[in-house]
């Protein structure tokens, strides 16, 4: 749709030949393919459309080839040629058209709002955004039923449902939906308008729907005294389609736990089947269910909200268990308690509750009750001076009466404990120590948890001292013991690499080695004198100097039993037998007669015939 010379594209060709030399470098262009619709400037290259009203709906690519000739374009000019494609870009200059002037698309009944209906297309010759197009109800009986909203990838019409249908109110609903361009260019208004409409026939098909009640919920009321039986309301449900199928009532007992309630399944009348207590639970909250007969998967339900009223049927009481006291020096008409009262009832004027004195303490009574006409009341003193040696407690019946009907009446008793005060009036002390201490334990609960604590003290005591005598005691308690009294030190040395773990000079300089001291595991039977040994000289070997000390060490009684000295052949006292160690023998001065050996039978031959030999060789 562009004008007659719009500019399209300028195209140049070079010549190689010299410009000041005639004619031959100077080229003319002209086209040769693509009239009527575009033209070429032959000296510039300029190619311009030549054609109005161009629509690219019937026609959207051209080639135009033009050619150059040098020689100014005279015979015998050389010349070249080039293709130039031109595409025709989309303006908005048609509007959209629906394919057909009516639609028509049913629907049941019970559609819920947002499900489609159909879908409707408007078509746009245009590309791209000009193509675009958007779709709205203009006028119909539908136009608050319905909406229409625009599939943006298919550029269609989607008809939607708007709100609940009804097909026994209307069966046909029609719409004017119009399809519009969203992006209008001005210049081209003058095609026409922009837009188009069609016809919408929605057809509502008719649905088995499930009863529907008179109301969207039921509130009832009813007395607490209320006698079993006793209807309270009733609900009402009916089939909404044509066929008006009966309906029965139920209760959903999973909301009446307790089957408080019951229906008429036939005219859904409520009555009770127990006995209401309004200060129990104030509302029952239950569901009515209610079914078609014909179809029983075809039901709905209400909720019932049922408020029992009030009766007066409880009796005021005290708000709180009321033990007082009074002092021995108070004076008559002094105030010394006050009493509230509650009640489980709920009047609908309110609570006017009135005090007194019980009938049998009224006469010679010690105290009078003082009703301040607000639900409170005062106990005074009727006398001066008490005395808590002669009556140390006093019980006070008071009667708490309500003005509701039928008048409802308790008596309670009020604790007066006569304790001696300061001069403030300041309780001192009573008889009453749970006044003094009302949060705190009795005394024999205090002397029990003490003894507790001191049978615990001793026990830990013993503990510990019968702990540390275990460890004095020594190791081996007598030499009978010493073979069964095994004491590991798991103390292993480091081999010969170990350069420190024992100094060996020590064992070249006694004047290091530390005193002998006396054994630590058993105690001596006598008292022995540690030994001196001579000093060791510089150049002794130190085989001979362990074996010296060994020596000594053996011999030695009082020498303690170090990891570094053991000591070896120790059998014990008090055995019948005498040794029969080789090695001692050899160490004894005087002769071994060993001729009682033959005395002993042809077994110990063998023995007596070898050392009677060495006796024999000895004399020789």
């Amino acid at each position: 749709m562009s004008d007659v010379g719009t500019f399209v594209v300028q195209v140049t060709a070079t010549d190689a030949d010299d410009p000041t030399y005639g004619n031959s470098a100077k080229v003319v262009y002209s086209i040769l393919q693509g009239q009527p619709y575009f033209s070429v400037e032959s000296e510039t290259g300029i190619i311009k459309t030549a054609l109005l009203n161009m629509d690219r709906e019937n026609r959207e690519q051209y080639q135009v080839v033009i050619q150059a000739k040098d020689m100014g374009g005279q015979m015998g000019g050389l010349s070249g040629t080039t293709t130039v494609n031109i595409t025709l870009t989309d303006v908005n200059d048609n509007p959209p058209r629906f394919s057909q002037s009516t639609y028509q698309f049913k629907t049941p009944e019970s559609s819920p709002p947002g499900t489609p209906v159909g879908r409707i297309k408007a078509s746009d010759a245009d590309v791209g955004e000009n193509a675009e197009i958007e779709y709205s109800i203009t006028d119909g009986e539908g136009l608050d039923m319905f909406d229409v909203i625009t599939d943006q990838e298919t550029q269609e019409g989607i008809i939607t449902v708007k709100k609940l249908l009804d097909f026994e109110k209307k069966k046909v609903y029609t719409l004017k939906v119009e399809a519009s361009n969203p992006h209008v260019e001005p210049r081209f208004l003058y095609l026409g308008p922009f837009k188009d409409s069609a016809t919408v026939r929605i057809v509502v098909e008719d649905v088995d729907e499930p009863p529907v009640f008179s109301k969207l919920a039921y509130i009832l009321q009813i007395r607490e005294d209320a006698q079993i039986n006793t209807t309270i309301g009733s609900v009402t449900a009916q089939d909404p389609d044509a066929a008006r199928n009966p309906v029965k009532y139920s209760v959903d007992r999973h909301t009446d736990m307790d089957r408080i309630f019951n229906i008429d399944s036939g005219n859904g009348s409520i009555f009770t089947s127990k006995l209401l207590d309004r200060e129990t639970l104030l509302w029952h909250n239950i569901t009515v269910i209610a079914t078609e007969i014909n179809n029983p998967k075809q039901s709905s339900r209400v909720p019932l909200y049922i408020k029992v009223l009030d009766v007066n049927d409880n009796a005021p009481e005290f708000a709180e268990f009321y033990e007082t006291f009074v002092c021995e020096k108070a004076k008559a008409d002094q105030l010394i308690q006050t009493l509230h009262a509650v009640d489980k009832d709920d009047p609908y004027s309110g609570h006017r509750f009135s005090f007194s004195l019980a009938p049998e303490a009224a006469s010679g009574s010690n105290f009078s009750i003082q009703d301040n006409k607000d639900n409170t009341a005062g106990i005074l003193t009727r006398k001066n001076g008490y005395n808590r040696h002669e009556m140390s407690t006093y019980l006070l019946p008071v009667v708490i009466s309500d003005n509701d009907y039928p008048v409802q009446s308790s008596t309670g008793t009020v604790t007066v404990r006569v304790c001696a005060c300061d001069h403030h009036g300041n309780m001192q002390s009573c008889h009453a120590e749970a006044l003094i201490h009302p949060t705190g334990l009795s005394t024999g609960a205090l002397v029990a948890i003490l003894l507790c604590i001191m049978i615990l003290l001793v026990t830990v005591v013993l503990f510990a001292a019968l702990r540390r005598q275990r460890k004095k005691e020594p190791l081996i308690i007598s030499k009978e013991d010493i073979r069964d009294n095994i004491v590991s030190y798991n103390d292993e040395g480091g081999g010969e690499e170990d350069t420190q773990a024992f100094d060996i000079g020590t064992l070249r300089n006694p004047e290091a080695m530390e005193d002998s001291k006396l054994r630590r595991d058993i105690v001596p039977e006598a008292l022995f004198l540690p030994r001196r040994t001579p000093a060791a000289r510089d150049n002794t070997d130190v085989r001979d100097f362990i074996n010296q000390r060994l020596k000594e060490n053996d011999t030695d009684p009082t020498a303690p039993p170090y990891d570094s000295l053991a000591t070896y052949a120790y059998e014990g006292t008090g055995s019948v037998a005498d040794s029969l160690s080789s090695l001692e023998s050899v160490t004894t001065d005087g002769d071994q007669d060993y001729d009682y050996l033959s005395d002993w039978g042809p077994r110990f031959k063998k023995l007596a015939d070898m050392y009677g030999g060495v006796d024999s060789d000895k004399d020789s």
